[in-house]
């Protein structure tokens, strides 16, 4: 028998890429950055840290290697919710905006920090008029679409429930007349799961 599939974001959703952005930071210049806005939807203003350009920036983008993608913490809830989605006969697979060769190194990520997840779908691409997410989630055909980032929901087939995580709202893309697209929103993925299983 076939299980109802599940897909879910990574970032946002299921991992913590706001800490995993400040370890980097400390890696690259030995400082931890202080918080500056606990409400920010990007890391660079949730963060006490400066705008980088040329050689610093080159410096620090070194650091989101193959180590940086095998250990970003899970988000507070996730994991639970994720084995209760799948206690429940969902089969979850992770759909993420990432270059295709980290793929595995979020599988194993992932897997390290005990989601039940056995598949992760790498959608990076270099045009930005289009969502590098649609093809891939029309065609496995989710009964449920989950991410945190608006955008990604476009072009969505309107038979999958797009269910939207959106809780750090300064800077949030998540505003404007594509809400109304949106079939449910919610502050965590554990608020979602408490929702859908009820």
């Amino acid at each position: 028998m076939v299980k109802p599939i599940i897909a879910l974001d990574a970032d946002g959703v299921l991992l913590n890429y706001h800490v995993a952005y400040r370890n980097a930071w400390y890696k690259a210049f030995n400082q931890l950055p202080a918080l500056k806005d606990s409400n920010a939807y990007w890391p660079i203003d949730r963060w006490e840290v400066r705008k980088l350009d040329g050689d610093e920036l080159i410096h620090f983008r070194s650091y989101f290697n193959k180590k940086f993608w095998r250990n970003i913490p899970a988000i507070d809830g996730a994991v639970d919710a994720c084995n209760s989605l799948h206690a429940a006969g969902f089969e979850l697979i992770c759909v993420s905006a990432l270059e295709s060769k980290f793929e595995n190194l979020r599988l194993k990520n992932l897997k390290t920090l005990g989601f039940p997840i056995n598949r992760v779908i790498a959608t990076s691409t270099t045009d930005e008029r289009i969502n590098p997410k649609a093809e891939v989630i029309n065609s496995i055909k989710p009964i449920v679409f989950i991410d945190d980032f608006l955008p990604y929901y476009r072009g969505i087939s309107k038979k999958i429930h797009k269910a939207l995580i959106s809780k750090e709202i300064n800077g949030s893309p998540n505003l404007g007349v594509e809400l109304k697209e949106i079939d449910s929103t919610h502050t965590s993925l554990e608020m979602f799961t408490t929702w859908w299983l009820k």
